[in-house]
């Protein structure tokens, strides 16, 4: 009996995680002394697109309660036995379906402010260092605790969380189903449950990969690790970061583009790891013409041999796939008939622009095409606080026109939006001029040929 008292540990629900992340980030971040400041802006603003998850977290659980013969489809068109609806049922539905339209109003009104923000960053290249309330080891401490609650939410999920939002890619899933059937096939126990822990074991270790990654930004090229892991802690913090933690299509891109920015000095490298994420979603690859631009005459084509490269073999391993497994032609059918990417056609999932016709869309399509156009010219010069505040931009623009739940991927770019809100001023942050020559010798082959060079003159001598 008593065994229970303490061990007995229930998740929160979706909106009491929301009430105490909000209190708890803003102790930490939120500069008393400064009120008037964009810092204490971005803070309260990070939250904006929780009320809209919950709408349609709401909207969920009420079609939940319906009989499954009462319920609508993806594609939302009525069942055969909705003719017949009962009055109590019928009201549900329409509330469920009330909700859902405002829960998507809602998070695409908000991605629409963090995409002015993101374009106003472009104007504000001189920051003040505004350090969070809470010293570095504090920082650390609260970061490790945040794992550790992100790790069972994982695990265990939100009580009130679906088990997947969002369709992910071809070549994610492949991924997940080949590490579950290597672990099936080396393990002879709970052969069920493969799937399922492999999918959490990913999903966790992508979270701490991004965290990693938002720490070293932070302590190498911000300057000030107190900074990168006030990021990093503010990351496992917001209740974005919970309410998708399982869901790996939801964080797997932002890793390896966070790893990209990273390695940014290195425009081959970056160009691989950016190539890699292109060729495993479809999204990365928007991304291309803007980190072009940024590398123009400072490594552009080592930075596009190496984008183009990866995702090339990226591609092919997973054709590859799919074709021995017998499905490539399925999957390419399938791909090519959803609408949720091509923007000519009726979408049929869910979202804001469920059932519409092409002419509201198409439009939106096409400004965001001439707006990733314009990313490779303008800003020129471009610095690392510029290319940030675009690669969030780039990414919270494909909310807008993307059919399939357009609006909830916040996930994809919420590690850059915690860039852009932290940095300090990066105005004169570009990248390397290259050494003429396609091939050249390490830094560290430097250095050591450096030390060995004196040794081997005193040895002949």
């Amino acid at each position: 009996m008593v065994a229970s008292i303490f061990f007995e540990f229930s998740l929160p629900n979706a909106a009491t995680w929301f009430y105490f992340s909000f209190l708890l980030a803003n102790a930490v971040f939120f500069k008393f002394d400064r009120l008037l400041s964009f810092r204490n802006l971005d803070v309260v603003s990070l939250y904006l697109l929780v009320p809209g998850l919950l709408l349609v977290q709401e909207a969920h659980s009420l079609q939940s309660q319906l009989p499954a013969e009462y319920r609508e489809n993806q594609a939302g068109s009525r069942l055969a036995k909705l003719d017949r609806l009962p009055e109590v049922f019928e009201q549900s539905r329409q509330e469920s379906r009330a909700l859902l339209l405002a829960g998507y109003i809602w998070l695409v009104a908000g991605s629409g402010y963090f995409f002015g923000r993101c374009l106003l960053d472009l104007g504000m290249e001189k920051r003040p260092t505004l350090p969070p309330n809470l010293n570095l080891p504090g920082l650390i401490w609260l970061g490790a605790a945040l794992v550790i609650c992100l790790s069972a939410v994982a695990i265990r999920r939100l009580p009130d969380t679906p088990v997947q939002v969002g369709r992910g890619s071809v070549a994610i899933a492949k991924v997940t189903d080949g590490a579950s059937a290597v672990v099936e096939s080396t393990s002879n126990k709970h052969r069920s449950n493969a799937p399922f822990w492999v999918e959490r074991i990913v999903a966790i270790g992508l979270h701490l990969s991004v965290i990693a990654a938002l720490f070293l930004i932070g302590k190498r090229h911000f300057g000030d690790p107190t900074i990168g892991a006030g990021m990093a802690c503010l990351y496992g913090l917001l209740p974005y970061t919970a309410y998708h933690a399982s869901q790996i299509h939801h964080v797997w891109p932002a890793a390896f583009i966070l790893w990209a920015i990273y390695s940014y000095r290195r425009p081959a490298l970056a160009g691989a790891i950016l190539g890699f994420a292109a060729g495993s979603a479809f999204f990365p690859l928007l991304l291309f013409p803007l980190w072009f631009g940024f590398y123009r005459g400072r490594g552009a084509g080592r930075f596009a041999l190496g984008f183009l490269t990866v995702s090339a073999l990226s591609l092919a391993a997973t054709g590859t796939l799919l074709l021995f497994s017998g499905e490539l032609r399925e999957y390419l059918r399938w791909t090519m008939s959803l609408a949720d990417w091509q923007a000519w056609k009726v979408p049929n999932a869910e979202g804001l622009w469920q059932g519409s016709h092409w002419a509201y869309r198409l439009p939106v399509f096409i400004a965001y095409m001439a707006f990733i156009v314009l990313t490779m010219f303008w800003p020129t010069p471009r610095n690392l606080a510029q290319v940030i505040a675009q690669t969030s931009a780039v990414i919270i623009g494909v909310q807008f026109w993307y059919a399939d739940q357009g609006g909830v991927y916040v996930l994809w770019y919420l590690p850059f939006v915690l860039l852009m809100v932290f940095r300090p001023s990066l105005t004169d942050v570009r990248p390397p001029v290259p050494t003429p020559g396609f091939f050249r010798i390490p830094a560290f082959a430097i250095r050591l040929m450096a030390r060995i060079r004196p040794r081997s003159v005193a040895t002949h001598l």
